[in-house]
């Protein structure tokens, strides 16, 4: 009976020795490492991306970032945020870009500075330009019989009102505006991209491409899918093999719900004033 005992003790201890040693060695990797970061959806904020590049960008263990970008772009500042933060990690480690379904206007502009860039042959990319949306209620105002009084410091200190329609005057402002933040957006692929200002303006008229339109183009480098990509980044890092894969998991929450890209599209659309976006619309 001892004999059963003891037999059972040291199969549980085993079992327990070995469950921890796979564990270990599964959150715990050793060796040199490639790091999966996931863009997707409409790009609104830049915090947890900028984050996940800067730790990684400390690790000395990760021998390149792979951006998997899933997007059809979005706001401008977060995007160019996005973008300054692959430049910097650039200096220290390889960045490869794969491409999902989408990676079109800020979609591209933060591909744009990836050492390599791999889409798939029906990836839809390019959109390089930039759209304001300026919604207009005061039809809708008349109708119900509201009327707003507006006092104001400066001749265009309400250009931006959702209450009235814009002046030639003011659209002509808007414009010269919008035209800064597209030619901000051709410099940027331009030298992330490594070709001539004009070749990229003949391209930023906002069309979209097909991934294997855009290697024609030399707007990607390669075709494929993201596992095509990670092998990549491990050639271009002299890792041997299969790149081990590191990617931090998502943590779900009612907060984060809450805070999600529907509700701010769906409310600031109407009531935010002037919204520069790198977004392909509909």
């Amino acid at each position: 009976m001892k004999r059963v005992l003891i037999f059972f003790i040291v199969v549980f201890v085993l079992v327990v020795v070995l469950s921890l040693m796979l564990t270990f060695t599964h959150k715990v990797s050793l060796g040199d490492k490639v790091a999966l970061i996931r863009v997707s959806g409409v790009i609104l904020d830049s915090t947890e991306i900028v984050d996940e590049l800067k730790e990684y960008s400390k690790d000395n263990s990760i021998k390149a970032v792979i951006l998997r970008v899933d997007s059809p772009g979005g706001a401008v500042a977060p995007s160019q945020e996005i973008y300054e933060e692959i430049v910097k990690i650039k200096e220290k480690k390889k960045v490869v870009v794969s491409m999902g379904t989408v990676a079109a206007s800020g979609g591209y502009y933060i591909s744009a500075p990836a050492d390599r860039i791999v889409a798939n042959a029906g990836t839809l990319t390019g959109s390089i330009g930039v759209i304001m949306e300026i919604p207009n209620v005061s039809g809708l105002m008349k109708k119900i019989g509201v009327e707003t009084q507006v006092v104001k410091s400066g001749a265009h200190k309400d250009i931006a009102s959702v209450f009235k329609s814009l002046t030639p005057e003011e659209k002509q402002i808007l414009q010269t505006v919008l035209d800064d933040v597209h030619d901000q957006f051709i410099s940027a692929v331009s030298e992330g991209r490594g070709k001539k200002l004009e070749e990229i303006r003949k391209l930023a008229d906002g069309r979209i491409f097909t991934g294997r339109m855009a290697k024609e183009l030399g707007l990607v480098d390669e075709l494929g899918n993201l596992q095509d990509a990670i092998l990549l980044a491990g050639e271009l890092t002299g890792i041997k093999g299969e790149p081990q894969v590191v990617e931090k998991k998502e943590k779900f929450s009612f907060v984060d719900m809450l805070k999600s890209e529907l509700p701010q599209r769906l409310i600031g659309n109407v009531f935010q004033g002037i919204s520069l976006k790198y977004l392909m619309t509909p």
